[in-house]
């Protein structure tokens, strides 16, 4: 049985592997050079006053080719997994049924256990073991530009615990695998057609990618609210709407690369303070701002 298995899926683990070479082979003649640069940047020892500065230089510095690559990662991290779920899952079961071989199958020495088994095992851990190596190696190569994101998140946008970056990396995406694998499976044993399974998988796979991190994930454990001062160096933007100008500013945590579910400027009273006089205020400095409504 194993052999069998084997057979009718090397194909898909010859194409699996010559990914992995490929992505390893480019991974690894890129990875040095950012290393280094990290290496030289200074973010490592940075005192926290100067670390987004550090950050900001350091991100300037990147070659065009290495943020491509940044961001082709992952998408690379979130199409392996719903492929190996539309393509390996879901015609596991519905080739055999629609191939008329499922019943002759589970006539033989085997039993359909041992049938069921085998197949869901090899091809469940063959699934798993593609993400995971695809995610080690991506993971290793970006920990440089994750690290600087997490001191200055406003050049690339993400943070390795928000909901983007989180799903790429460590072994995040060997979960995705299984999971997607086995929703295959399953779409595969109810639909009992392969097309359909396949967009049924597909779907059900992006539906979850989807409200997973948005509406499940930030309550699975209580948020912890902090208080930051608010300097400088943390506004980023006055926004007016109905002659009101409102504040807007990139909390200064401690922690970074903390997941902010949401930031908000507030005066002595809780509430969020206007500026009465927004035309003496410019650029990034609040120090001419002296009226505030609180």
């Amino acid at each position: 049985m194993t052999w069998l298995t084997w057979r009718q899926f090397r194909a898909q683990t010859i194409a699996a592997t010559a990914v992995l070479v490929l992505l390893a082979v480019l991974l690894a003649v890129t990875g040095p050079q950012l290393a280094h640069l990290y290496g030289t940047s200074g973010i490592a020892t940075c005192k926290p006053a100067g670390c987004r500065t550090v950050a900001d230089n350091f991100m300037n510095k990147l070659p065009k080719l290495t943020v491509v690559i940044w961001f082709a990662g992952i998408a690379v991290m979130y199409a392996a997994p719903a492929l190996i779920g539309v393509f390996w899952g879901a015609p596991l079961v519905t080739r055999e049924i629609e191939g008329r071989t499922l019943p002759l199958a589970w006539n033989q020495s085997v039993t359909r256990a041992q049938w069921a088994a085998i197949k869901l095992g090899l091809i469940g851990l063959a699934s798993m073991a593609t993400a995971g190596l695809l995610s080690l190696m991506l993971t290793w190569w970006s920990g440089p530009l994750d690290q600087a994101a997490a001191v200055d998140s406003t050049k690339l946008g993400f943070t390795r615990l928000g909901p983007l970056l989180f799903a790429t990396r460590g072994i995040a995406p060997a979960g995705y695998a299984a999971f997607a694998f086995a929703l295959g499976v399953i779409a595969g044993v109810l639909i009992r057609r392969t097309i359909p399974a396949m967009a049924a998988t597909l779907a059900g796979f992006v539906a979850v990618q989807f409200a997973w991190p948005n509406w499940i994930r930030p309550h699975l454990i209580t948020p912890v609210h902090t208080v930051v001062a608010l300097v400088p160096a943390s506004v980023y933007q006055f926004k007016t709407v109905n002659h009101s100008t409102t504040l807007s500013a990139v909390p200064n945590f401690a922690q970074h690369g903390a997941w902010v579910l949401s930031s908000q400027i507030i005066g002595k009273s809780g509430r969020t303070p206007h500026l009465s006089a927004p035309s003496v205020c410019f650029g990034n400095n609040i120090n001419g701002c002296n009226t505030w409504i609180a």
